[in-house]
């Protein structure tokens, strides 16, 4: 029998730097529902993969003195690992510097160009560096960016430009013949209001000001803009080709049931995306699905405000299940989430120790102290229906978990299946175990209440995979039992009567202290923090204009000679080139330079100062230098080959 293909995508990551914990909450929430459609049967193709043009990159990269490739080698390969880390299930990982796609993405532009839905023109605007995007004055917020809340410069600049108005009526009628689109219905509301009927500008998918992208290969003055890039990765992950020449699995997966994306990228994937397909004659999405943010304590996670948490420290801490657990369990519907160190501690404590883990290891311990590790089902039921009540409960998680996550309510899932967990630990409280081992008699009503508690945990362990896949494998190699998949879970009895449990339950979460845990945090923060710098604090100067600084003529100066000052001990005397003349200058740095040490370097001269004589020596001039609060001085210099004489300006 084949199954039904299901293709589920995240946004790609960009590659400025190391993914933060609300950025590895994606790629979880991803991996959980492409294990549960596996679960389901599905035949899953499962892609993410990382996002690695534009001018903040190329701006990153020279900050870091390497080249753009070497930079988004560099953090794509650190997102990589973070997903991995994460125990995240996909089946490609896609790079936007991947020739194929590189490729493709040109047909997909010179296609769109030569249809007539690209143009050529000029854009004006606000521009946002790190959102890489144009705003017109009146989309600013405060006069900053929309999406980012930071400043935007002017910038003006050739560009191509993407004709959306063309095809805006025909996006409307899909939005609203298709209610599923976009998920959830309140960001359906926000695209369709504040954006797609207010009217649709054309879109700017090319820049000139910049390098580090896609040439636009019949016009080499331009690289294709994000836009169009990035977001084609969902089809060239697939193979599809413009030429039609397409791979298998473009055939066979496409369309995507699920983009998941986050809240404040949901425009692009909902408009932009929708309208190239459309241009492109290619069916478009069954759904695109706009997740809240995980928030640090009160606020989105910023490095500037220096609240980041990172995915592998809270591993190291607390371990990648109950990581995982964490960031889909208290992740709401559509509101934000909310994480924090103690919340972590407190969800840990409360519902992985106590709930699940001390569930099994009881489980388990009861079963080797009163049975020799041999669980046995003798059918021997009880009259006051905490059997029935437990064998209900069981066999109805499924068919809620099921529900739960056929509209993408994770949470509510896992809530499910920890109903089933609590419902097992009030079964303890309800048949008291350790009472029936004291007599003989109710020893196979004992066995029948063991069995029944190894079941229902066989039960919610198969539901619990997709969310703690690791946790999920060690419960059930503790009760030796097989995987199974959801269609065994309508009947209840299906754990081998006479199998035996492992003889040393192993304790799945172990209680942490919250004040030790809090400890650990600062000294981890103190180590990472960068010191604190004390910077230098400098009597302001009255204001000049333009044209008092224009009295002071600044050149470049080559140093040929320098030798100290006869009975100075802080002054070097240097002989200096500026253009056609030699300049004598003395300075007070000798605490700071050998007199070898500045011939050689050119440095900034002031010219046009008045001679004067220090110590009984000429000086022409002055060299400028700089000095901190430590007594630290450098002297300033041209950082390129320059010829001595020209103009400081």
């Amino acid at each position: 029998m084949n199954k039904k293909p299901y293709y589920i995508t995240t946004a790609i990551a960009y590659t400025s730097g190391k993914p933060h914990i609300g950025n590895t909450y994606e790629i979880v929430l991803a991996d959980s529902i492409a294990r549960f459609k596996r679960q389901q049967g599905y035949d899953v193709f499962f892609q993410t993969g990382t996002d690695e043009h534009g001018q903040k990159i190329e701006l990153k990269a020279a900050d870091a003195g390497i080249t753009p490739k070497e930079f988004v080698d560099n953090v794509s390969g650190e997102i990589k690992r973070i997903w991995d880390l994460m125990n995240t299930s996909y089946d490609k990982f896609i790079r936007t510097t991947d020739e194929y796609h590189e490729k493709q993405v040109q047909k997909i532009f010179k296609k769109l160009y030569d249809k007539g839905d690209i143009y050529k023109g000029h854009y004006e605007g606000m521009y946002c560096t790190p959102c890489e995007s144009f705003f017109t004055p009146s989309q600013l917020v405060d006069g900053k960016c929309p999406d980012c809340g930071r400043e935007c410069q002017p910038a003006k600049e050739e560009a191509y430009f993407f004709k959306l108005g063309k095809y805006t009526d025909r996006l409307i009628k899909h939005i609203e013949e298709n209610p599923e689109f976009i998920q959830p219905e309140s960001r359906k509301n926000e695209m369709m209001n504040n954006f797609i009927k207010a009217g649709l500008q054309d879109l700017c998918v090319s820049r000139s000001s910049f390098k580090w992208g896609v040439p636009v290969d019949f016009d080499d003055k331009h690289v294709i803009y994000v836009w169009i890039d990035a977001l084609s990765n969902y089809i060239t992950g697939l193979g599809y080709d413009v030429d039609g020449n397409h791979d298998e699995n473009f055939k066979k997966y496409w369309r995507a049931d699920l983009h998941l994306i986050g809240k404040d990228i949901l425009r692009f994937h909902t408009i932009y995306w929708p309208i190239m397909l459309m241009a492109l004659d290619i069916p478009l999405p069954k759904q695109v699905f706009g997740h809240p943010w995980l928030l640090q304590g009160d606020g989105k996670m910023s490095k500037s405000k220096g609240n980041v948490l990172y995915a592998d420290d809270l591993a190291d801490f607390f371990g990648v299940d109950a990581v995982r657990y964490f960031v889909l369990h208290e992740m709401p519907f559509e509101n934000d989430g909310v994480i924090t160190w103690e919340l972590l501690v407190e969800r840990l404590n409360s519902e992985l120790a106590n709930t699940l883990g001390n569930l099994v290891n009881r489980t388990v311990s009861m079963i080797n102290k009163y049975h020799g590790g041999e669980v046995t089902n003798t059918e021997v039921h009880d009259t006051e229906g905490f059997d029935e009540d437990l064998k209900k409960c069981a066999l109805e998680a499924a068919g809620k978990v099921e529900a739960k996550m056929d509209k993408l309510r994770v949470a509510d899932a896992i809530t499910e299946v920890f109903t089933l967990f609590k419902r097992c630990n009030k079964y303890i409280d309800e048949t008291m175990p350790w009472a029936l081992a004291k007599d003989e008699a109710s020893n196979d009503r004992l066995k029948t209440v063991l069995y029944n508690l190894v079941e229902s945990i066989c039960i919610g362990t198969t539901l619990l995979e997709s969310f703690m896949p690791e946790t999920a494998e060690k419960i059930l190699n503790q009760l030796n039992a097989s995987k199974r998949g959801l269609e065994d879970l309508d009947t209840f009895g299906k754990y081998p009567s006479g199998n035996k449990v492992t003889e040393k339950p192993e304790i799945l979460f172990a209680r942490l202290d919250i004040n030790e845990v809090l400890e650990k945090v600062e000294a981890m923060r103190a180590a990472n923090a960068e010191p604190e710098v004390s910077y230098p604090e400098v009597e302001p100067k009255a204001e000049i204009s333009i044209d008092d600084f224009a009295k002071v003529q600044l050149r470049v100066g080559e140093v040929l000679k320098c030798e100290p000052v006869p009975k100075a001990k802080k002054l070097l005397c240097s002989q200096i080139r500026v253009g056609s003349e030699v300049r004598q200058i003395v300075s007070g740095i000798a605490a700071h330079y050998k007199p070898e040490d500045m011939v050689g370097k050119k440095v900034a001269v002031i010219t046009n100062l008045k001679p004067v004589k220090i110590c009984g020596v000429l000086s022409e001039g002055m060299i400028l230098a700089a000095s901190d609060n430590d007594g630290n001085l450098s002297v300033l210099t041209v950082d390129k080959d320059i010829l001595p004489g020209s103009e400081i300006c």
